[in-house]
């Protein structure tokens, strides 16, 4: 009870004295106060700072019918070394690709990755960015997965991944063009929901013959011992003995998945539009 009586006396003398007004000034009122009144005494003019704008790509993962279990993985794999991935069920029809930009616009996706098989055989991948393109597709050969690999490398799930292109994707016009679209949908933004505050491998993008060669290696450090404990596992990175006040020596291991892919035709719009660039090697 007089607790009450002492909140009330509180209440009554800061109405009193003019303070009716409760909690902490708002940021917006401090910087009105600020732009007002300077030290001295004349109006100052406030200079809006300009938002750093922030990196919001998501993708959106799906596969046609008829996918068969080492399209499945792969697309598994794709999965976990992209956290910021929705993964969507299957499309029914391989004819209604016109579906697509909807269906990413109702998971929130700016990006979409559709794999298409043929006869259980043939995969392709279409990469484009949504909902007005282009949007690139692509032959899947030589597919290797993670537990096909068995590599020694491995990342921490959910991390971010560092974005290494071949020089050769700079001197044509397609492969300015593809690099762009890669790096927004296999550049994991730093605001993604399950991606994780560290950067521990690189995805690889190579063009040989013709042809987009993708690796996933882990960022390790050659001087690096494992102490086993009844804790998980620590690593303790020693320094080079040669170079005792140099930087940590780092080399990469190979982690999977394994794949090449095969350019036939780039689309100004989304699955679907003129045809802006068609690979004349392809069959």
């Amino acid at each position: 009870m007089t607790s009450i009586l002492k909140a009330q006396k509180a209440n009554t003398s800061d109405a009193a004295h003019g303070n009716t007004r409760k909690g902490k000034r708002r940021a917006d009122d401090m910087m009105d106060l600020d732009a007002s009144v300077s030290d001295s005494g004349e109006d100052v003019e406030v200079i809006p700072i300009a938002k750093k704008k922030k990196n919001k790509q998501r993708v959106l993962l799906l596969s046609s019918r008829g996918v068969t279990h080492r399209m499945r993985h792969l697309m598994n794999d794709l999965e976990v070394i992209l956290p910021h991935v929705k993964k969507d069920s299957k499309l029914d029809s391989k004819s209604h690709l016109h579906l697509l930009p909807e269906l990413a616009d109702l998971h929130n996706c700016n990006n979409t990755l559709y794999f298409e098989a043929r006869r259980h055989e043939d995969l392709y991948l279409w990469a484009a960015k949504m909902p007005n393109g282009p949007s690139i597709k692509m032959h899947v050969q030589n597919v290797h997965t993670m537990d096909e690999l068995k590599m020694t490398g491995n990342c921490l799930k959910g991390s971010r991944g560092l974005l290494s292109f071949d020089k050769s994707f700079d001197e044509t016009e397609w492969g300015k063009l593809t690099k762009e679209l890669f790096t927004h949908i296999f550049g994991v933004p730093p605001t993604a929901r399950k991606a994780k505050p560290f950067v521990d491998h690189v995805l690889t993008f190579s063009i040989v013959d013709q042809k987009i060669w993708f690796r996933n290696f882990q960022v390790a450090h050659l001087f690096a011992k494992t102490i086993h404990d009844t804790k998980p596992l620590l690593q303790i990175i020693e320094k080079d003995p040669l170079v005792p006040n140099g930087p940590p020596q780092m080399t990469l291991v190979e982690i999977g998945p394994r794949f090449v892919l095969t350019p036939i035709r780039i689309f100004e719009g989304a699955f679907g539009g003129a045809t802006v660039y068609s690979n004349p090697g392809n069959v």
